[in-house]
């Protein structure tokens, strides 16, 4: 990240006289939320916040009415996210200088839940009282503009001082939060938090925070490398009976271990009712084994049959090791058709362009109605140009 860039994400500068700034921030506020002047306008991360809570009809007041999850509720999210393994790590880093400094270190899921809050003592008792607590849905829908549920809004680190919040009740305070991503799949998994009160704030919190990012990114990644080993141990013993080019892929898409073929370091996940494309062997069925997937080409023939009934109600239906049906839209329809008939050679986008809409200007359409298609049927169908995979049998019905 760019200094410039690190700079417009702070909400303060160093030497910002905080209380003036903060008056001043509470007039914009008022004057923004009844549609006057203000004094200067909000930064832009804000402006788009308090903008998406008044479009959708959020009042400030409401902001204040917390939500808290049930106890299993809260429980089950626990144990399900991968974020449960990196709180040593965190504790380490971030916890134990939380109650010198005076603020709390907030973990939260991807939706917004707090999942553990830890820090100062007072300073808890001061988030007990605003709701800031263990199961609070702190999402900006919710809350408000905040460093937790902006920041999983905005897909990006997010600082936040006094009447900067949406709700008058979080005036006291000041609060700094950058989503957490899952190294493996890109994912948002959910926000670390720091905030504390709103005189307390200081620009290089947002460094701190950013730090335990990716100190906890780094902790998953290693997870992840290790899981790959166990997984490539368990495996060989299966690899080496196969008998051909194939592959194993953990669950995410990861490539465990290959014989006979050179892939990428990942695909696509697998999905036990879609046919995957890989480069160098075709379409083909992934089988579950272990905690991954085994990925071979199948010997008796085209590995995915496609029939297309494009009649009044137009559906598609590839028959493999597993048989399932998808029902076409008449655009869709329409597509299938065209690339029915144009057979191996396929088509360019500027040519569906022309059979679609009459001329050659819609290539952006078509782009996004293949990609559609694509995301409904799988890797049937292949780009540059557009037309069935090599080893999809295609039968049309009228």
């Amino acid at each position: 990240m760019t200094s410039s860039t690190h700079q417009r994400l702070l909400a303060v500068d160093f030497g910002t006289d905080l209380a003036r700034h903060a008056r001043v921030l509470n007039r914009v506020r008022d004057a923004v939320l009844s549609g006057q002047q203000p004094p200067m306008p909000p930064r832009e991360v804000v402006a788009r916040s308090w903008s998406r809570l008044q479009t959708v009809g959020v009042s400030p007041a409401r902001c204040e009415e917390i939500v808290v999850v049930e106890c299993a509720d809260l429980e089950s999210r626990r144990t399900r996210t991968p974020l449960r393994a990196v709180l040593p790590e965190l504790r380490s880093t971030l916890t134990t200088v939380a109650g010198e400094a005076n603020f709390v270190v907030v973990l939260a899921d991807a939706d917004g839940v707090v999942l553990w809050r830890e820090g100062s003592h007072s300073v808890c008792r001061r988030a007990d009282a605003l709701g800031f607590v263990e199961g609070a849905q702190w999402s900006e829908r919710v809350v408000g503009t905040n460093s937790v549920g902006t920041a999983l809004i905005e897909r990006a680190p997010v600082q936040l001082f006094s009447a900067e919040h949406y709700a008058r009740s979080h005036y006291d305070w000041s609060c700094t939060g950058s989503p957490v991503h899952d190294p493996r799949t890109g994912d948002v998994l959910g926000v670390i938090d720091i905030s504390g009160s709103a005189m307390s704030i200081h620009p290089a919190t947002m460094a701190l925070v950013q730090t335990a990012v990716r100190l906890v990114e780094s902790t998953l990644w290693r997870e992840h490398i290790t899981q790959i080993e166990k997984l490539r141990a368990k495996v060989a013993p299966v690899l080496a009976t196969v008998g051909g080019p194939a592959l194993v892929l953990d669950r995410h898409g990861w490539v465990v271990e290959s014989v006979g073929i050179g892939v990428p370091e990942r695909l696509a996940p697998p999905c036990a009712e879609k046919p995957l494309l890989v480069p160098g062997l075709g379409l083909c069925v992934p089988e579950p084994l272990s905690e991954g997937w085994l990925v071979r080409r199948r010997q008796d023939g085209p590995t995915i049959e496609l029939e297309l009934d494009l009649g009044a109600q137009p559906r598609a239906t590839v028959r493999g090791d597993v048989d399932w049906t998808r029902a076409l839209s008449p655009r869709h329809a329409q597509i299938l058709r065209v690339l029915a008939s144009a057979g191996p050679t396929g088509i360019d986008a500027a040519t569906m362009s022309e059979v679609l809409f009459g001329d050659r200007d819609h290539v952006v359409a078509v782009r996004a109605e293949i990609s559609r298609l694509r995301r409904s049927l799988g890797p049937v169908l292949t780009t540059h140009p557009y037309r069935f995979a090599q080893d999809v049998m295609v039968r049309t019905l009228d």
